[in-house]
C-alpha cells in the first residue's frame, strides 16, 4: 500500500465513479480500476458495491477511507511545514468569512501585502455553518464567523462583541435611536444561516422577552444582500454595526436600538488537529494586535 494508490481510492469515493474519477486524476479508467484492484488484493477485503452506476463503500471501505483522509492531510501538512523551513513564508492562504465579518479582512490583507508580499490569498464566503464545513473539508485554513458554534473541533480568538442597528433609507427615518417597541410595529430583513442556530434566533428570541413576535419580511445568509434590499425600502435590516458601518450607503440611515441587550459576537475558528502554515498564525496574531482590533 502507498499514498498514492490511497489518493487514487479516495477520490473514487469522492467521485462515486471510477470514470468520473479517472476524468479528475487526468489517467485512463483501465488503470484506475486496475489500482482499486490491487488494493483490494492487499487488504483482502471488498472496499465498494456498485449500486446501480454508483460505487458504495462497505464498512471496511469507510474504514480505509477516513484513515486514508488522515493520512493524506497529514502528508500534505507535512510537506508544507518541511517547505516553509526551506523557503520562508509565502504560498497561499485559505480564508473563510460570513459577509457581516468582512470589515476584519481588509486591514489585515494590506498589512499583509506591505510586509509578506509573496502570500496570495483564497477567500471563501458563506454562513457559519457552511465556514465550519470549510474547515473540516481543509477547503480553508482560518473561519471568521459568528457565535454561536459548536466548537469541539475547533480553536478559537474571540472578536469584540458589538450591538445590533438598524438600516433603513433616510427618507423613511433619520431617528438616530429608537426602542424595542417601536421595532414591534417594522418589518424586518435578519441574517438567517443556512443550517442550525445563530443570530436569526437571538433576535426573536430577543423580540419575545419584550413582548412581541417581529414580522420578518426576508430572512438571508448575506449581510450585503440585507443591506441592498433595506436601500431598496424593502424593510429595516438588523445587523451587527461593524458590517454597516463598513458597508453603509449615503442614503441610509444607522438607527441604535437602545433597549436591545442582545450583542452579536464573533471568532476566527481553526482545526484543533490541523498544522497552520507560518501565514496563517501570522494572522492570527493580528488579532490579538490592539492596533488591528
Amino acid at each position: 500500500m502507498n499514498l498514492k494508490r490511497l489518493g487514487y481510492f479516495v477520490t473514487i469515493v469522492e467521485e462515486e465513479q471510477i470514470t468520473k474519477a479517472a476524468q479528475k486524476l487526468h489517467m485512463a479508467q483501465p488503470p484506475l480500476s486496475q489500482q482499486l484492484k490491487l488494493l483490494e488484493e492487499e487488504l483482502g477485503v471488498l472496499l465498494f458495491e456498485r449500486i446501480g452506476r454508483k460505487l458504495e463503500l462497505t464498512e471496511p471501505g469507510k474504514v480505509l477511507y477516513e484513515k486514508s483522509k488522515h493520512l493524506l492531510n497529514q502528508y500534505e501538512e507535512a510537506f508544507m511545514e518541511v517547505e516553509e523551513v526551506a523557503k520562508g513564508m509565502k504560498g497561499v492562504l485559505s480564508i473563510g468569512t460570513v459577509k457581516s465579518c468582512f470589515s476584519y479582512v481588509p486591514g489585515r490583507l494590506r498589512y499583509f501585502r506591505e510586509h509578506y508580499p509573496e502570500v496570495t490569498f483564497r477567500i471563501k464566503e458563506g454562513d457559519t455553518f457552511r465556514m465550519t464545513e470549510y474547515l473540516r473539508n481543509r477547503e480553508i485554513e482560518l473561519g471568521i464567523v459568528r457565535l454561536p458554534v459548536e466548537m469541539d473541533d475547533f480553536s478559537s480568538i474571540d472578536l469584540p462583541a458589538e450591538p445590533y442597528v438598524l438600516v433603513a433609507p433616510k427618507k423613511w427615518s433619520q431617528k438616530k435611536t429608537i426602542s424595542m417597541k417601536e421595532v414591534a410595529e417594522l418589518p424586518l430583513l435578519l441574517l438567517h444561516r443556512v443550517k442550525g442556530r445563530g443570530q436569526y434566533e437571538l433576535i426573536l428570541d430577543e423580540c419575545a422577552k419584550h413582548g412581541f413576535e417581529p414580522t420578518v419580511v426576508c430572512e438571508c445568509p448575506d449581510a450585503g444582500m440585507l443591506l441592498s434590499l433595506a436601500r431598496e425600502g424593502i424593510g429595516y435590516a438588523m445587523l451587527p454595526q461593524s458590517i454597516v458601518e463598513f458597508l453603509l450607503y449615503d442614503d441610509l440611515q444607522i438607527t441604535q436600538i437602545e433597549d436591545c441587550f442582545i450583542q452579536t459576537e464573533g471568532t476566527i475558528i481553526w482545526l484543533k488537529d490541523r498544522y497552520l502554515s507560518k501565514a496563517a498564525s501570522r494572522f492570527l496574531e493580528t488579532f490579538q494586535q490592539p492596533q488591528m482590533t
